[in-house]
């Protein structure tokens, strides 16, 4: 597991925007952590490497966003979803083998089979601006 410390939300952009330096069709990257922990942040550097220009904000209330950039991205927001059975019931289990790349926020709400290609991220806040993201990659 990887640990990185991001001083600013500028810094967690960058991680984002580092990691599409390396994203792979089928990737799913999932993202836990509180409310205002940095999770879309760390989607809006993403998209950008990718060549995203929209603007990324989190499909809180929508559930899925997606654009297109170098990759599909497929921007996903469990939140408002409580389980598996929500889950699957918001027909959102196809978005686990994406074409592009799909990012989940609040993946944690989901304990079924894990995607193949997965890279976990946890971001813990540890003061204002400062945040702790821990990731590890699952792929094979």
């Amino acid at each position: 597991m990887a640990t990185i410390t991001s001083k600013n939300p500028e810094e967690t952009f960058a991680l984002g925007k580092s990691w599409a330096t390396e994203a792979k069709a089928g990737w799913v990257i999932a993202l836990d952590g509180d409310l205002g922990a940095g999770k879309t942040q760390l989607v809006k550097g993403l998209a950008k490497g990718l060549g995203v220009e929209e603007t990324i904000t989190s499909p809180t209330f929508t559930l899925v966003a997606e654009y297109e950039g170098a990759h599909k991205l497929d921007h996903l927001d469990f939140y408002r979803l409580e389980n598996d059975c929500q889950i699957l019931a918001s027909g959102l289990e196809p978005y686990f083998k994406p074409k592009g790349v799909a990012v989940i926020e609040w993946f944690c709400r989901w304990t079924g089979p894990r995607p193949m290609y997965l890279r976990h991220a946890t971001i813990t806040q540890t003061d204002e601006n400062e945040r702790q993201i821990s990731y590890e990659d699952f792929s094979p």
